[in-house]
């Protein structure tokens, strides 16, 4: 998928009105449907999930504040962000003195509408923009919320592409937000292009949409054996904005997945920071029962930049070229994953006669003939059976790509051999 196909997806995501549960949820992985073969899973309301319990499901059909005139001052068909999420149905006429407390804005940003939810509490409210609170009269006003919280399931899906390995790298995007468009579904429009372009890999790649927080515990605990099969993970979200990436270690901070991101990442704008209990589902596959490695991928992170949670994180708030930016990142990371291993010099005394060999020769006419040729020096260095190619690009300065052609161009000459669990 290129960058204005994501994008295109996303356009088509927006105007679903999602939750942790309900109709928006299933109506956007019947769409990814279209791209992936997706198991789907629904879990029943009441289900005891680790510490937690599915809640109820939420629908909406309509909701509105109409004036006295009987026009529609917030309406919900016009933004899904008007209603506070989880609201309870509500039929009312009320003073704008007793609906007040219902009402939410963003003071400092006076022509956005902020995203609320209410998911545990059996509340009500909406959402507007401060320059349509301050035009309203004292009313009274029709207030109207015709919605239904009621037993029924949390659906969340997977995508599995087997490799030949039963070992698996988890990705992961929340499914829950209604019309935010760089906060989850831009994660979701390029977690499809990713799974889109595997083809017969080494690992399992398994990728989880779910409801953010409850949807990951409940993958969890029901997937407690399975969780032991994740070798590398990664969450990913904010994955469309014009910032630079961000990738936020893991909570061991040395695994695998640290080393590899902080690897493609050295030679582009980025930002690298520490875990913290805090953000997107990592922390729920980063608790300490579990200990996985699974780190976060973003572009600009959680809650950093000003439209995160409001109106103005609408579909031109994100770029093609961004989100295809961040695919590219990730698919250097799964370069990395995918041909990472360690090797043994067959001919150790010494360094080898490369010419005789078709080596050097084979590189003539290459713009990057002095890389390649740096790249073989280094892996015949280092390939004494302890180091790995990643650790070897990491020590020579080189990308992780020419030093794996090398290694491939050395085995192929009879100079290498592969040891390991992978040999």
């Amino acid at each position: 998928m290129t960058g204005e196909e994501m994008h295109a997806l996303v356009e088509r995501l927006y105007p679903l009105c999602r939750s942790i549960t309900g109709d928006g949820v299933r109506a956007t992985l019947e769409i990814v449907s279209e791209h992936l073969d997706l198991a789907v899973h629904e879990v029943p309301t009441g289900t005891p999930v680790l510490d937690w319990t599915i809640p109820k499901e939420w629908n909406i059909r309509d909701a509105f504040i109409k004036d006295p005139s009987g026009r529609r001052v917030v309406d919900f068909r016009s933004s899904n962000l008007h209603v506070v999420g989880y609201s309870v149905p509500v039929s009312a006429t009320m003073t704008l003195e007793e609906l007040r407390p219902h009402l939410h804005t963003l003071p400092d940003q006076p022509d956005l509408v902020p995203y609320r939810t209410g998911y545990y509490a059996e509340t009500w409210g909406f959402c507007l923009s401060r320059r349509t609170l301050d035009g309203m009269g004292e009313g009274p006003y029709e207030v109207v919320i015709d919605s239904t919280l009621a037993d029924g399931h949390l659906t969340y899906a997977e995508h599995v592409v087997r490799g030949r390995s039963d070992d698996e790298v988890l990705i992961s995007c929340h499914v829950c937000h209604p019309s935010l468009a760089n906060d989850n579904l831009a994660g979701i429009a390029v977690a499809v292009a990713l799974a889109s372009r595997l083809e017969a890999p080494r690992y399992t790649y398994r990728f989880v949409f779910a409801p953010g927080t409850i949807g990951a515990i409940t993958w969890l605990a029901r997937n407690r054996d399975r969780a032991s099969r994740i070798r590398h993970g990664l969450t990913l979200a904010c994955a469309g904005d014009r910032g630079t990436l961000t990738y936020k270690r893991s909570r061991r901070g040395d695994a695998g997945i640290d080393r590899v991101m902080t690897h493609v990442l050295r030679d582009r704008p980025h930002t690298v920071v520490d875990f913290s209990p805090y953000g997107y589902d990592e922390r729920q596959y980063c608790s300490p029962g579990f200990d996985l490695p699974v780190g976060s991928l973003t572009r600009t992170p959680y809650a950093g930049y000003p439209e995160y949670h409001t109106s103005g994180d609408d579909p031109g708030f994100v770029a093609p070229e961004a989100m295809a930016d961040t695919l590219e990142a990730l698919w250097s990371a799964v370069e990395v994953l995918e041909h990472d291993g360690r090797y043994q010099n067959l001919s150790p005394y010494g360094e080898p006669q490369l010419g005789r060999r078709g080596l050097y020769g084979s590189l003539g006419g290459r713009s990057d003939t002095k890389q390649a040729q740096m790249a073989m020096l280094w892996v015949l260095n280092l390939s004494d059976g302890a180091h790995g190619l990643l650790d070897i690009a990491d020590r020579s300065g080189l990308p992780f790509r020419a030093v794996a052609e090398a290694a491939g161009a050395l085995e192929g000459a009879g100079l290498l051999k592969r040891v390991g669990e992978d040999a």
